[in-house]
């Protein structure tokens, strides 16, 4: 099973860290909270993770500033503008970007 990074990008704590134990339920998933865009920034440039995942409170700015900045980067990031419908939404949003991982039914 291949493990999964995912950052995850917002505002509301409360929710971030709902986003969080969601992911983490997941064998070989982990999530990496950040609520500051330079910091996420930063971040995405030294740890290069699978998937950013937008979630609430961000501004129409700081979404467009670092969905810009995540294509100008030297490695490919997966991109989920998540928020909110609940765990099998988010398991299907991931699942759309590595199907390979799709349980077999």
């Amino acid at each position: 099973m291949k493990n999964l990074v995912i950052i995850v990008f917002g505002k509301n704590e409360e929710i971030l860290q709902t986003l969080k134990r969601i992911i983490e339920s997941n064998q070989g998933w982990q999530a990496i909270i950040q609520q500051d865009l330079s910091t996420c920034k930063n971040y995405l440039l030294e740890y290069p993770g699978d998937i950013l995942l937008l979630s609430s409170g961000l501004s129409t700015q700081e979404e467009a500033e670092i969905t810009d900045y995540l294509a100008h980067l030297n490695h490919s990031i997966g991109l989920i503008k998540h928020y909110g419908g609940g765990s099998g939404l988010l398991k299907n949003e991931i699942y759309s970007l590595f199907p390979d991982l799709i349980p077999d039914k």
